[in-house]
């Protein structure tokens, strides 16, 4: 990549963003504008993966809402997220937990162990 486009692009990167990892629960909180208004939304969930580095690096977020899966790709460096917080850290094996859609309940959370 060029220096230009490397320059620009450390312009638009975040530093107040946690570390976090595949298996980690997490709480990301989301600006949502309404017409006028705007709101903060938290979305709790499973980081299944986390994708790409710079400002396209985006991480995707699995939680169980009424008994159904819902999935979630957040761009990482987005201003439309107002802060992260990590809830629990896990120890997952893989770096992709695509095989958490299949399970639910106490055997999702068996496959990923506290660190």
């Amino acid at each position: 990549m060029s220096t230009v486009v490397a320059d620009i692009e450390r312009e638009y990167l975040r530093d107040d963003l946690p570390e976090f990892r595949p298996g980690d629960t997490v709480i990301v909180n989301v600006r949502i504008k309404e017409g006028e208004k705007e709101r903060i939304q938290a979305y709790e969930g499973v980081v299944l993966r986390k994708r790409g580095g710079g400002t396209r690096a985006s991480f995707t977020v699995r939680k169980v809402s009424y008994g159904t899966g819902v999935e979630r790709i957040f761009p990482l460096h987005s201003p439309a997220i107002a802060s992260i917080k990590v809830k629990t850290e896990g120890r997952a094996r893989r770096a992709r937990l695509y095989f958490l859609r299949a399970l639910k309940g106490k055997a999702a959370k068996q496959m990923i162990k506290k660190r």
